[in-house]
C-alpha cells in the first residue's frame, strides 16, 4: 500500500475561471437509483434524503442479504455503493461477486459513485490495493481534506474537513484521477472514466447515524489516531454545514443533468 507522507497540494484558493457548469437534479429522468449496502440495519443516509427530496426513487439491493444486483444499469439512473464493516479483501463470496459486478456501470459509462468500502471495492476492482496504514492509523472523526486541480475542475468547492469512519485505504488505480487527498490516507477521492467516483469519507452521516456508530462501533474510536467520541459531536457543529452543501452539489454533477444557458439566465 502506497501510503507516504508529501507535501500538500497548494489550493488556498478555487482556480478562476474554470467556467463550469451547473448542475441540477430533478426527476425528468423516471428511472430509481440503485442503491447498495451492506448491512440489513443499514441506510443510505442523507444521500437517501437528497435523493428523495427531489423525487428520485430508491432501489435498495442487500448482496449480502442475497438480493440480486442488475445485469445492466439500463433501468437505474445510475448506482452508488455505500460503505460497511467488511473489508474489500474478504474472501465472502458476495464481496468478490460485488467487486466483479462493478465492470457493469464501467463498461456502460453509467453514473456511479462508491462511497468508503464502495470506493475501495472501486479501486481493488481497477487492480489497486486496499490496506490499512503502515503504522496501523485509523481515521475515526474529522479529518483534513486538500483538493487537487482536478478535483477543482470536477467542483469548485470542497469541505475542509471531512468525516471518516475507516481504517483501510485505497490506492490511486491507474488511469484514475487523483480528486482529494488527506495525510495519513493520500487517497481520498477519485474519478475514473467518465462517469465513475469514489470517496473515502462520509457525507453522508446523519446525526442519527454518528450516535449508531460512535456507540455500536465505540471499539474503533480506541484505535491509533481516531478521535473521542465527544468530538465528533463537537466537529459536527462546526464542519457539517459545508460538507452537506458540497454532497448536494456533487449528487447533482453527478447524477443531475446540466443546467441549461435560458435555465441558467
Amino acid at each position: 500500500m502506497a501510503f507516504h507522507e508529501h507535501s500538500p497540494t497548494n489550493d488556498a484558493a478555487p482556480a478562476p475561471n474554470l467556467g463550469q457548469p451547473e448542475y441540477v437534479l430533478d426527476a425528468a429522468d423516471t428511472r430509481p437509483m440503485l442503491i447498495v449496502l451492506h448491512q440489513e440495519t443499514s441506510t443510505p443516509g442523507r444521500v437517501g434524503q437528497v435523493l428523495q427530496r427531489h423525487d428520485i426513487r430508491l432501489d435498495i439491493r442487500r448482496p449480502v442479504l442475497g438480493d440480486a444486483l442488475p445485469e445492466t444499469l439500463d433501468e437505474h439512473r445510475g448506482a452508488i455503493v455505500f460503505g460497511g464493516p467488511p473489508s474489500a479483501n474478504d474472501a465472502h463470496d458476495y464481496i468478490k461477486a460485488e467487486i466483479d459486478w462493478l465492470k457493469v456501470p464501467l463498461a456502460e459509462e453509467r453514473p456511479f459513485l462508491g462511497i468508503c468500502l464502495g470506493a475501495q471495492m472501486l479501486a481493488k476492482h481497477l487492480g489497486a490495493g486496499v490496506a490499512s496504514h503502515p503504522e496501523g492509523y485509523a481515521e475515526v472523526g474529522y479529518y483534513q481534506l486538500r483538493v487537487t486541480p482536478h478535483g477543482r475542475q470536477v467542483l469548485r468547492h470542497w469541505p475542509e474537513m471531512v468525516y471518516q469512519w475507516h481504517r483501510e485505504g485505497f490506492d490511486l488505480p491507474r488511469g484514475g484521477k487523483l480528486l482529494a487527498e488527506g495525510d495519513w490516507y493520500p487517497n481520498q477521492a477519485f474519478q475514473y472514466g467518465p462517469a465513475a467516483y469514489g470517496v473515502q469519507f462520509h457525507a453522508e452521516l446523519t446525526l442519527a447515524m454518528m450516535h449508531r456508530w460512535t456507540t455500536r462501533g465505540h471499539e474503533r474510536l480506541r484505535l491509533p489516531g481516531a478521535q473521542a467520541r465527544r468530538a465528533h459531536f463537537d466537529g459536527r457543529g462546526v464542519y457539517d454545514a459545508p460538507i452537506l452543501r458540497w454532497l448536494e452539489a456533487f449528487l447533482a454533477r453527478s447524477f443531475g443533468r446540466r443546467v441549461t444557458a435560458g435555465e441558467a439566465g
